[in-house]
């Protein structure tokens, strides 16, 4: 079915204090039960603890560590003559990003501590060192992937 003129791209919001887009897609996974000003209340609380312990701008660590946790491979499952096969294949950098936001937020609930604030701050941290759950995941999903290179051609 054809449409009539084109589409038009909706525009990213950026959030109020940082004007960053990154953040705001942050904050929109937080997002439960449509509590918006609680995610950010969780997310401005989280950058500002990474200022005090840090001494430095909290964006840059954000981004760093986002970066740190992309995926470049992942794998999918195909069906194939009836077998399940996980095919590697290469994500673009926007899917790359919400993956790495996923497991960050993933892996920060599922820490143990006092609030949410608290432990996105402390995997935020762990991410920038190379450690953490959300590493951890990539690393994982990298290597199957590694292993799974013999069905690369049925992408």
């Amino acid at each position: 079915m054809s449409r009539r003129g084109t589409a038009e791209k909706k525009t990213a919001k950026k959030d109020p204090i940082y004007r960053n887009l990154l953040v705001n897609m942050l904050v929109n996974r937080i997002l439960k039960h449509g509590k918006k000003a609680l995610a950010y209340q969780i997310l401005y609380r989280a950058m500002k603890r990474i200022q005090q312990k840090q001494k430095r701008n909290p964006l840059p660590v954000l981004h760093q560590a986002i970066r740190r946790i992309t995926p470049d491979i992942a794998v999918k499952t195909r069906r194939k003559k009836g077998a399940s096969h996980q095919v590697p294949i290469e994500i673009g950098s926007t899917q790359g990003k919400v993956l790495a936001i996923r497991w960050l937020l993933e892996a920060a609930r599922k820490r143990t501590g006092r609030n949410m604030a608290f432990k996105l701050s402390s995997e935020l941290v762990d991410a920038i060192k190379g450690k953490g759950a959300a590493i951890r995941k990539k690393e994982e999903i990298r290597k199957m992937a590694e292993a799974n290179r013999a069905f690369a051609h049925f992408r």
